[in-house]
């Protein structure tokens, strides 16, 4: 396997976030396609974004996790102020050490904003991602219609 190495997202991600997030969909587990523009008013230009950390080999984007606050009303129900987080990553660069990578960037970035807590709201039928959530220190503390809501308190 190539060096994973990670950095801070760039505008001209937006393509192969998308690329990423179109793998998962193409393997089962996403349930719709995405493009660059959902790409960037998702993640690079969210005003609510305080990190958004690329995982990259050989020049490819490989996955990516976003950590944002919660503002008032979101559709996950996230209590204002938390923070809210997001993986993404292509199941053919699973299981190699990504998400914990991107994970310890993501920690630090909350600690340094001061969250108390980091929402994960994960679909039910998303098995993997419960497993790397609860191996991450999260815990379920709500149900939520189709999804189980898992949070870290920091």
């Amino acid at each position: 396997m190539a060096e994973i190495t990670l950095r801070q997202a760039q505008p001209d991600d937006a393509g192969g976030m998308a690329e990423v997030q179109n793998a998962i969909f193409d393997a089962g587990l996403r349930k719709t396609a995405v493009d660059e523009d959902k790409m960037r008013s998702l993640y690079l230009e969210h005003p609510n974004t305080l990190r958004l950390t690329i995982a990259e080999g050989e020049g490819e984007i490989l996955g990516f996790q976003w950590l944002g606050v919660a503002w008032p009303d979101n559709e996950y129900g996230v209590a204002t102020g938390w923070g809210m987080i997001g993986t993404h990553i292509r199941p053919d660069a699973g299981r190699i050490g990504i998400g914990r990578r991107l994970f310890a960037k993501t920690l630090q970035a909350a600690r340094i904003a001061r969250l108390a807590h980091i929402d994960a709201s994960i679909g039910d039928d998303n098995a993997a991602g419960l497993a790397y959530y609860q191996a991450m220190g999260f815990r379920p503390y709500r149900k939520s219609e189709g999804r189980t809501p898992h949070r870290l308190d920091l």
